[in-house]
């Protein structure tokens, strides 16, 4: 398959949302997962904001990332906060110059192995619902085109986000990204409890709940719900 047929299958993927089963925090897992394939990215995390308008973590494709984004958002400084605050590009920063424009941000970037990183917005128009960070372990620039392939696929991310909202509840934005949000603290509570009683780490869990609730034709919240509540064996879940 070439990278042409490859980036068709993945735009097709992000518009496919008007399915009975749509899971919005399985779906921006996904836009997650195919920016890092696609753009050449390390790691990526994404955001969106809850009803107050204050970014909080939805979906992340490794656990030194989801760390960086929590430290992100607690410090209030780093280039997520900056692309959503502006709806502008946060693009090709190099973390060794950056050290001034966020003091706090940066050094822990750099901790955790990375050394330059972007921004993307998940816009509408002029409604901007969210923003992705792409970070990567080597110094180097995303060319135009990797740029313009990544801000494409959040748009139709986030245009089919909305769109399937609109038509399925009829509800406001925030109150809809609330229950992603919502969604996703469960997901959290949910990788530590089956890591605790599987005896792995929280990042193979959370692999493992995904796999499951794909195999089994579960949203991936209902999987977290069972196994925070134990209503599910931990064993058909954490299997490999």
């Amino acid at each position: 398959m070439d990278g042409y047929e490859r980036l068709g299958q993945v735009f097709v993927e992000l518009a496919d949302t008007l399915v009975d089963d749509f899971d919005p925090v399985d779906f921006l897992q996904t836009l997650t997962d195919r920016s890092v394939e696609l753009l050449g990215a390390d790691a990526a995390g994404l955001t969106l904001a809850d009803q107050r308008g204050t970014l909080r973590l939805v979906a992340s494709t490794m656990e030194e990332a989801r760390e960086l984004e929590v430290f992100e958002l607690q410090v209030r400084e780093g280039p997520c906060l900056d692309c959503f605050d502006t709806g502008r590009q946060v693009v090709n920063v190099e973390l060794s110059e950056a050290y001034q424009r966020w003091p706090t941000f940066t050094p822990v970037a750099v901790a955790a192995g990375f050394l330059a990183t972007h921004a993307l917005p998940l816009r509408l128009r002029t409604q901007v619902v969210g923003a992705m960070n792409l970070f990567t372990a080597e110094p180097g620039r995303l060319d135009d085109e990797h740029i313009a392939i990544g801000q494409a696929m959040a748009d139709v991310a986030t245009i089919g986000l909305l769109h399937e909202r609109n038509l399925r509840e009829q509800t406001t934005l925030s109150v809809q990204l609330q229950a992603a949000l919502h969604s996703r603290v469960l997901i959290e509570q949910a990788k530590g409890v089956l890591a605790a009683r599987a005896g792995i780490g929280v990042a193979e869990a959370f692999v493992r709940m995904r796999s499951y609730a794909r195999r089994s034709g579960l949203s991936l919240t209902a999987v977290a719900a069972a196994v925070v509540d134990g209503s599910m064996d931990d064993r058909t879940i954490a299997a490999p």
